[in-house]
C-alpha cells in the first residue's frame, strides 16, 4: 500500500493525485465492505450489491473491486461467475479506520471541500458564470472519507477561497458565486489550493537549499548573494552547479506553464552537468543560460537569476547589466 502525505493513493480510474478519501465511490465502497466484514468476517462481499443499494449507474463493480485490491485493500475471490466478491485484507482494516479518523479531521475536511469545491466550479463555469454554489452538494466531490460535507463546511470553504481570489461572490438572489482568472488558474494547475495560495509571490523572499552542500543560495527581489572563486576562465565550476541546483529547486515555484517548467529543468540539468565536467565550455553555458532567461518573463525574477548566472559563467546574458 503506497502513502502519501494525505491519503492512500489509488490506480485504476483515479488520477495518481487521487486519494481515496477524495474519492466518493471508493471510500464510501470500502466502509460499507467493512460493515459486512464486522458481521460476517469469514464471507466475501458481492460489490454489485453496493453499486445497486447506492444506484450508482455509471459505476462498474469490477472495476471498483479491482481498484482496492490494486492497493492490497481487498481480496477478490475469482471464480466463474466473475471478479465482485472481495474480502477485507488486513491492510483494508486499516485504510478503514484512518477513514474513519478523517471524517473527524476538520482541517482535512476543509481542505478538501476546497479542492473538490473549485474544480467542480471550473468544470461547470470555467467560463466565469455565475452558480449557486449549493448545487456542490449534490454532487461526488461532496464527500470526504466516505461522510458528506455540510453546508457549513461549504459556507467556510466558500469564505477562504474569496479571502484568496480564487472566486468572487455575486449579489443575486439565492446568493452565486463566479470563478476568478486566478481561481481558473488554480485548478488548472492541478494542485492543491493551499499550495496554490503558499506559492511565493514576486518580491517574498525566498531562500533555495543545496543538495550535499552545507549552505544556501539567498535570492530576493533584489539579488542573490553567493561567495566564490573563478578559475582562469573566470569560472567557478562548484558554483555553477550550486547554482544550477538552485535553478532546478526554484522551477517549481516560479509559476511557469508546465511546458516551460520542463524546458527550465532540463536546461539546468544541462548548465549542471558542463559545470561539473572538469573542463567547462563557456559558450554552452552562455546559450542555455540565454535560454533560461527567454523562459523567465518575469522582470523581477529572471533579473535575480539571470544576474546570478552571469556571473558566474563569466558573460553578461542579454538585457542585463554586468553582474
Amino acid at each position: 500500500m503506497q502513502i502519501q502525505a494525505e491519503g492512500i493513493t489509488l490506480g485504476g480510474a483515479l488520477s495518481n493525485s487521487e486519494t481515496i478519501e477524495s474519492s466518493a465511490h471508493l471510500a464510501q465502497l470500502l466502509l460499507w465492505i467493512d460493515a459486512h466484514h464486522q458481521q460476517r468476517p469469514a464471507l466475501y462481499v458481492d460489490v454489485t450489491e453496493f453499486v445497486e443499494e447506492h444506484q450508482l449507474q455509471d459505476a462498474d463493480p469490477t472495476v471498483l473491486a479491482l481498484q482496492l485490491e490494486q492497493r492490497g485493500l481487498v481480496k477478490i475471490a475469482r471464480d466463474m461467475t466473475g471478479a465482485t466478491d472481495v474480502h477485507l485484507a488486513d491492510e483494508g482494516v486499516v485504510a478503514v479506520q484512518r477513514l474513519k479518523n478523517l471524517q473527524k479531521d476538520r482541517a482535512a475536511r476543509l481542505r478538501h471541500t476546497m479542492d473538490a469545491f473549485l474544480r467542480w466550479l471550473y468544470d461547470i463555469a470555467g467560463d466565469q458564470r455565475p452558480i449557486n454554489p449549493t448545487l456542490f452538494l449534490a454532487t461526488r466531490g461532496s464527500s470526504f472519507a466516505g461522510a458528506e460535507i455540510t453546508g457549513t463546511e461549504l459556507h467556510e470553504a466558500l469564505s477562504y477561497l474569496a479571502e484568496h481570489d480564487l472566486i468572487k461572490a455575486i449579489n443575486t438572489e439565492p446568493a452565486t458565486v463566479a470563478i476568478t482568472p486566478r481561481g481558473a488558474n488554480c485548478a488548472l494547475a492541478g494542485g492543491s489550493v493551499q499550495d496554490h495560495i503558499n506559492q511565493p509571490k514576486p518580491g517574498d523572499n525566498v531562500t533555495f537549499h543545496i543538495g550535499e552542500n552545507t549552505g544556501n543560495i539567498a535570492a530576493n527581489s533584489r539579488d542573490f548573494t553567493m561567495n566564490a572563486t573563478t578559475n582562469k576562465d573566470g569560472i567557478d565550476p562548484a558554483a555553477v552547479v550550486m547554482l544550477a541546483r538552485a535553478l532546478r529547486q526554484a522551477a517549481p515555484i516560479l509559476q511557469l506553464p508546465e511546458d516551460d517548467v520542463i524546458e527550465f529543468t532540463q536546461l539546468a540539468t544541462r548548465i549542471e552537468a558542463e559545470a561539473a565536467s572538469g573542463s567547462p565550455d563557456p559558450g554552452k553555458l552562455q546559450r542555455w543560460g540565454t535560454s533560461i532567461m527567454g523562459i523567465l518573463n518575469s522582470p523581477v525574477v529572471s533579473g535575480a537569476l539571470g544576474s546570478v548566472l552571469a556571473a558566474y559563467t563569466g558573460t553578461v546574458l542579454p538585457g542585463l547589466p554586468p553582474a
